[in-house]
């Protein structure tokens, strides 16, 4: 059973905003991803990480441009690999930045980056990442938030150690409900729109770590991209996490196993229910909200996967009767479980296909490293 985050039909959107705006016919794209195209109109709707990247590898194809038609100009597929590669010569964290800021800064009306770190690296200077262009196509900002997601993705991985964002700044209106709160678990830090400019900040002392990865780790990361550019792992730094986490396995017993409760769940983080629950309060969400979350994204993965009865996953994820998962599931999705899965028609072989692809881009890197999954 995936601990993976599902992805909000909100980001699949904004993937095929250049495609569509190139006139290019999107439902091939998506059927060859196996997401069900009537799913974009529900806002409810949300797709795995693995139907996610075959969509951006299908649209990489399809405009010939990492940044999926979104940006001022095209960046050719392998750009981002290459830009890799020259990144790992580098001896700490702070040079292979600004290589790769370099890098991207010889292409005409490429993004325009920056990196402003401080004279001296004193107990808790900042470093900031900052986008400091408008992006031509980019309506929906997809491509913005990528740029930032991907250098704090790329940064802890080439030092092998997740680096904590300490705040996300954007330069536009907060989207809207229910799109706003996917910001805060994808970065992970205090999230505020309407900033004068698009930047992310780290302590300034990861810049002097030891750049760690070698091309034959670098091919292993190109080979996983971008599953999870839109998925965040968890890492136990929040209360939320470690329930999450507690629950994910809980699922991956398999058989009878069950969801425990907040009292089971409790004892294992040695604390008592009440606390548990007050400590999720102040994380602005619940045990049920939690334990919903983790149901369906276990339950969105089986559906897709298409390898288990719904009668079986309804089990499996403690549902006493086919007919309560069936409401439930219209709640979370705003479809039934059979209509999902029947929309999303036979597996294509499109995955197998696109298995070999350097091309991550800016359209999606997955740049966490193996050593950290929960």
């Amino acid at each position: 059973m995936s601990s993976r985050r599902t992805i909000s039909v909100h980001h699949v959107r904004a993937a095929l905003r250049g495609a569509q705006r190139l006139g290019i016919d999107t439902v091939p794209l998506l059927q060859r991803a196996q997401i069900p195209p009537l799913l974009l109109g529900d806002d409810r709707a949300r797709v795995t990480p693995e139907q996610f990247t075959r969509l951006v590898r299908a649209l990489h194809r399809a405009t010939d441009d990492e940044f999926l038609a979104l940006g001022s100009a095209p960046s050719r597929r392998g750009t981002f690999a290459m830009m890799c590669y020259a990144a790992l010569g580098c001896r700490d964290l702070g040079a292979a930045l600004e290589r790769g800021i370099r890098f991207y800064g010889l292409f005409p009306n490429g993004p325009d980056l920056a990196l402003e770190r401080p004279a001296r690296l004193a107990a808790g200077s900042e470093a900031v990442f900052v986008v400091r262009s408008d992006l031509a196509h980019d309506e929906d900002h997809f491509l913005s938030e990528c740029l930032v997601i991907i250098w704090h993705r790329l940064s802890s991985w080439l030092i092998g150690r997740r680096i904590p964002l300490l705040r996300a700044e954007f330069a536009y209106p907060a989207p809207l409900a229910p799109y706003r709160h996917e910001y805060d678990i994808l970065f992970g830090c205090p999230v505020r729109f309407g900033a004068d400019r698009t930047r992310a900040a780290i302590d300034a002392h990861w810049l002097a770590a030891p750049v760690v990865q070698d091309e034959s780790t670098l091919e292993a990361l190109l080979r996983r991209a971008p599953a999870d550019l839109l998925s965040r792992r968890e890492y136990g730094t929040t209360v939320a996490e470690q329930v999450r986490r507690v629950l994910v396995r809980a699922l991956r017993g398999g058989g009878t196993a069950r969801l425990p409760e907040v009292a089971e769940v409790a004892a294992r983080l040695a604390v008592s229910p009440a606390t548990l629950r007050r400590r999720l309060q102040q994380e602005d969400t619940s045990f049920q909200r939690l334990k919903d979350a983790v149901r369906r994204d276990a339950a969105i993965t089986g559906l897709a996967e298409g390898r288990e009865p719904i009668a079986e996953l309804a089990a499996r994820l403690g549902f006493s009767e086919d007919t309560a998962f069936h409401r439930a599931f219209r709640r979370w999705t705003g479809t039934t479980p059979g209509a999902y899965r029947l929309s999303g028609g036979e597996r294509s072989g499109a995955e197998a296909a696109d298995g070999g692809t350097h091309g991550a881009g800016a359209g999606g890197a997955s740049c966490e490293t193996q050593s950290q999954q929960s």
